[in-house]
């Protein structure tokens, strides 16, 4: 019996387990950075993370991604100018960026659209599992 329990507890986690590919998330918060790592561990995705703009660009540099996560009201060099740096970048201006930021002013929306970005998502009015979905369907 404790054995069936098991099984059913890792065939679960396995079927939740169902997203892949590796994304790369730049968030100042603390609080929200863990948060949304632990939401995409949990959903089977591989996430790195920074928790400033300087440092994003140096690791975004190092490595490989499906897909970047970017705060625009960052410490050092803000999401906007990441975004800029990116899109300058041969390596990197082919992957799908979306900002993730609570800047929802149509200006602000329309400034990222206009230097690259693929999405805008206001956390504000997205739910962790919600971003999982829609960073899915920008890797697909």
């Amino acid at each position: 019996m404790l054995l069936n329990c098991i099984f059913s507890k890792t065939k679960k986690e396995k079927i939740e387990k169902k997203e892949t590919g590796k994304v790369f998330l730049a968030e100042d918060d603390a609080l929200l950075r863990e948060m949304y790592v632990a939401k995409f561990e949990k959903s089977g995705f591989e996430i790195e993370s920074a928790e400033d703009g300087e440092q994003a660009l140096e690791q975004l540099k190092k490595g490989t991604f499906d897909c970047v996560l970017l705060d625009v009201m960052m410490p050092k060099i803000d999401g906007f100018r990441v975004l800029q740096e990116i899109k300058k970048d041969s390596k990197l201006k082919k992957i799908p960026v979306a900002m993730l930021t609570n800047l929802g002013q149509e200006e602000d929306i329309k400034k990222g659209q206009e230097i690259g970005a693929d999405d805008y998502i206001v956390k504000s009015n997205s739910t962790p599992a919600q971003i999982v979905e829609k960073i899915s369907k920008l890797i697909k």
